[in-house]
């Protein structure tokens, strides 16, 4: 599990953008039109191996009127259980961090939705805010990218959604751990450490792959598990990844293991964004969540989180509109 990587070029890029307002009614073309949304449905999913339910949501293009919904704490405007708009339209699975939930992206989400992507909320069982007893184990690096998988088939499947995706046109969005989980799901072969299987001697996992995945998108990756020699040398598919300049919790060397790993480096668009740190990537949290005791909801010094989204999300747009 060790390696010596040393630092490879990078750019840097500060928070000035443009904020995309239009909205696509076909996410392969450039035409635009006024009238989509958000819709949002719930999503069934069992992982049989766990023993658990996948907790999941598909949000996706409408022309129903949004209203706002609550989910927990977070809020969202979308149209539930509304009709689908579009044809062929690629599937995007978003993969939280350890600990997290999904709908800390929840802003990203419903703009991608927008755009013409169906993107799937996924909350990992044993690794989210509601049960995290499978942190810090192998249990829940093999478990990841299976959830995964499983959300990518019972996507396909559903009766309203399924019917109007674009076939083998997958991309996954990953923070942090979800980062991993993305590496892992299209062709990476992880490493566990010691202190996070039984015996305590780590070893090589057996993690599912996903060959429908054309695509991932890494924002502050984790991926220690990845540096040994030819872990990531199956990842074939382009790469946009965002890391953060001051970001003590996946500093560098995580980006250097993509980098020097992955089978041609020249398929990953790596940009250092100015200021930002771990959590910057995130959606701005509720004004009753924002906390120094609560980093998640805190940037560094001069980040602003908030101009940042937009131009966050115009670049994933972009990058996903090539890469399906």
């Amino acid at each position: 599990m060790r390696a010596t990587l040393g630092l490879l070029p990078t750019r840097r890029v500060g928070v000035h953008a443009h904020v995309s307002g239009c909205v696509i009614v076909t996410p392969m073309s450039d035409t635009f039109g006024p009238d989509l949304c958000a819709g949002l449905r719930d999503l069934d999913v069992i992982d049989e191996v766990q023993g658990a339910r996948v907790p999941c949501w598909l949000v996706y293009p409408t022309r129903s009127p949004e209203q706002e919904a609550r989910f927990g704490p977070y809020a969202l405007h979308v149209a539930r259980d509304a009709a689908i708009e579009g044809e062929a339209l690629p599937l995007v699975v978003v993969s939280h961090g350890t600990g997290s939930t999904p709908w800390v992206l929840r802003d990203l989400a419903r703009t991608l939705a927008r755009h013409g992507f169906v993107v799937a909320l996924v909350e990992h069982p044993g690794n989210s805010r509601s049960d995290d007893h499978l942190a810090r184990t192998a249990v829940n690096l093999v478990s990841r990218p299976r959830h995964l998988r499983l959300v990518v088939d019972a996507a396909y499947g559903d009766p309203v959604v399924g019917a109007r995706l674009a076939p083998g046109a997958v991309a996954v969005i990953g923070h942090s751990l979800g980062g991993y989980t993305a590496l892992a799901l299209a062709g990476g072969r992880p490493g566990a450490f010691p202190h996070e299987t039984p015996d305590g001697r780590g070893g090589a996992l057996e993690v599912t792959h996903e060959p429908r995945v054309r695509a991932l998108v890494l924002l502050a990756p984790a991926t220690p598990w990845f540096a040994q020699d030819e872990a990531l040398r199956g990842v074939r598919v382009p790469i946009l990844m965002r890391t953060g300049e001051h970001d003590p919790h996946t500093p560098p060397i995580h980006a250097e293991i993509v980098l020097r790993g992955v089978a041609d480096r020249s398929q990953v668009d790596h940009e250092v964004v100015a200021g930002a740190g771990h959590f910057s990537f995130l959606s701005p949290f509720p004004a009753a969540m924002r906390s120094p005791t609560f980093p998640p909801s805190q940037d560094p010094p001069g980040f602003d989180r908030e101009a940042y989204q937009p131009r966050l999300a115009a670049e994933i747009i972009a990058f996903l509109r090539r890469a399906l």
